[in-house]
């Protein structure tokens, strides 16, 4: 570790390298199992179906997430941020950019599955595609705003890697952060809910139940939750008072959003994880079901 910056202020040096290394060790793991997410979806013919272009979707968005990543582990291991204001805001774009396309695109691999499982209906490429293009631009609408003054980019408690400024807590803030979390976490989460929900009485009523339909879910609330309610308390009451450390957490657990979400959506996907098998081995696979919902 470079010696010639001084520590960030409420961080021992092994805390600071612990970060470091688990923003590293997640950006290594999450982009690998990604890339191999992307590279079987443009290599194997089975998978380039419109459903799993919204798979692809979400590859994308967490690819993105871990550059993000990986950038602030070097910027850990240096101990300070060396890109200067501008690269904090490009940072923080990016970041929020990646992140929300990557619920947003969730949210509609949930929409696609219900339809899928309880209305027999199969998805078209025009209307995939049109998905994916809604998602990436409702994401970056969203990024876009702190640029042009509402809402603000600034660094994280650990000054190497830059996100929403929480700390001031103004009406700003709270403005963009109601609009934000409304938009871009509960509303997605209600789609999931409810379409996972449904997917699981039809699966109850045939007794076959072809994928764990409460674990997508479960991942945007666990990896995300904890940095929304970090926001959300900031919106009415100083966080400050929190240890720069503790304040670290969330930002760390959403960063593995995209290795839990390699498993999820990909891994997790009996179809998928056939064709990212002959991606490896050369071993094709059965043409049983080229269908991504078998998740």
């Amino acid at each position: 570790m470079v010696t010639a910056h001084p520590l960030p202020e409420g961080f021992t040096e092994i805390e600071v390298f612990a970060i470091g290394t688990a923003l590293l060790v997640e950006a290594l793991l999450g982009f690998c199992l990604n890339g191999l997410t992307i590279i079987s979806f443009r290599k194997i013919k089975e998978l380039r179906t419109p459903s799993n272009l919204l798979v692809l979707s979400i590859a994308l968005a967490d690819c993105g997430i871990c550059i993000n990543a990986f950038i602030a582990a070097f910027s850990s291991f240096l101990r300070y941020w060396p890109y200067g204001s501008d690269g904090c805001q490009i940072h923080g774009f990016h970041g929020f950019l990646t992140a929300l396309a990557s619920i947003s695109s969730s949210a509609a691999v949930a929409w696609d599955r219900y339809h899928h499982y309880c209305t027999r209906s199969r998805l078209q490429w025009s209307t995939a595609a049109s998905m994916m293009l809604f998602a990436w631009l409702f994401a970056a609408f969203w990024s876009v705003m702190p640029l042009l003054g509402w809402g603000e980019y600034d660094y994280e408690p650990l000054r190497t890697c830059c996100t929403l400024d929480y700390s001031k807590g103004d009406r700003n803030y709270v403005t963009f952060l109601f609009a934000l979390s409304t938009f871009n976490f509960m509303i997605p989460g209600f789609i999931m809910l409810t379409a996972y929900q449904s997917i699981h009485q039809k699966f109850r009523k045939t007794g076959h139940f072809k994928f764990n339909t409460g674990l997508p879910l479960k991942t945007l609330v666990i990896c995300w939750g904890p940095y929304c309610l970090l926001c959300s308390y900031a919106a009415v009451e100083n966080v400050m008072f929190i240890p720069a450390k503790y304040r670290m957490i969330p930002a760390l657990i959403a960063k593995a959003v995209p290795t839990v979400d390699a498993f999820v959506y990909a891994l997790g996907n009996e179809n998928y994880r056939g064709g990212i098998w002959q991606f490896l081995t050369g071993q094709k696979i059965e043409k049983a079901e080229v269908d991504n919902k078998t998740k």
